[in-house]
């Protein structure tokens, strides 16, 4: 069995801490994505979740990054910040229909981030999970939820993930719940804990833990001592890509911790 792939990277690319830390010095601002791309395989988007991107917009980030690098987009707030999510589908559309097939083959997975305050309540997550489509504009698309409520954690909110092919983002904050359970053909992370005492914001040995169980994901295995929501999980092995970002925490540091992660993935 073909492993799957795995990509890491950070979350936007302008940041002015790292023109201190992460771009060489002078170079132009419009050259920091193409530099960004060179040395993690794949950023996550947050500008999406604030705002409508022109698909000129999608188009040139394209056109500026390798060709296996890709893009994950964080879905507009207006979908999901919302009392009832399944009168979300005006705003889903909208989302799926603002050019964001002009990144092709480099668009990664959507990540439709919840309130921390948003409660799990199954009829209307899963009429909201019925609104994401699987396709659009000849593109296959992957959908991630980020859910920060407790209430999530409970093996009904598993299965309808696993029933719409959906995976749940697991964030190493411990503020937030934990969602291991294989769901989708990929696994999601947002790591956010970077330190500020730690060189690369991660210590060594907790990049050696990350890099581990993604080489375990990716050839279809469960790493050993994660919990699951559901721990009775479908048996049957199946290879899938791993997209790992380092968010927050001491975010001047994050280019550094991907970095360190590809390198030990690449060992």
């Amino acid at each position: 069995m073909t492993e799957g792939k795995i990509r890491v990277g950070i979350g936007g690319w302008t940041f002015e801490a790292w023109r201190e830390t992460f771009y060489p010095k002078g170079l132009p601002h419009a050259r920091e994505l193409a530099h960004a791309s060179r040395h993690v395989t794949a950023i996550e988007v947050n500008g999406t979740f604030y705002r409508t991107q022109k698909p000129e917009t999608f188009a040139v980030w394209h056109d500026e990054v390798p060709d296996d690098f890709v893009f994950a987009l964080k879905a507009p707030r207006y979908a999901t910040n919302r009392r009832v999510l399944a009168e979300a589908g005006e705003s889903v559309a909208r989302f799926i229909d603002s050019g964001i097939d002009r990144l092709n083959t480099k668009l990664g997975p959507i990540n439709w981030q919840m309130a921390a305050t948003k409660a799990f309540q199954p009829e209307d997550f899963a009429a909201f999970l019925s609104l994401l489509p699987r396709t659009a504009h000849g593109l296959t698309l992957r959908h991630v939820v980020e859910v920060r409520h407790a209430s999530f954690m409970v093996p009904e909110f598993i299965a309808l993930l696993r029933d719409h092919g959906v995976a749940a983002v697991f964030a190493d904050d411990p503020d937030y719940p934990f969602f291991f359970d294989p769901t989708a053909d990929f696994v999601y992370l947002r790591l956010q804990c970077a330190r500020e005492e730690e060189p690369r914001g991660y210590a060594d040995a907790d990049i050696d833990t990350w890099a581990a169980r993604a080489t375990s994901w990716a050839a279809g295995r469960h790493p050993a001592g994660l919990p699951l929501v559901a721990p009775k999980a479908p048996a049957q092995k199946v290879k899938r890509d791993v997209f790992i970002f380092f968010i927050n925490g001491f975010k001047p540091k994050a280019p550094l911790a991907a970095m360190r992660l590809i390198g030990r993935l690449g060992a």
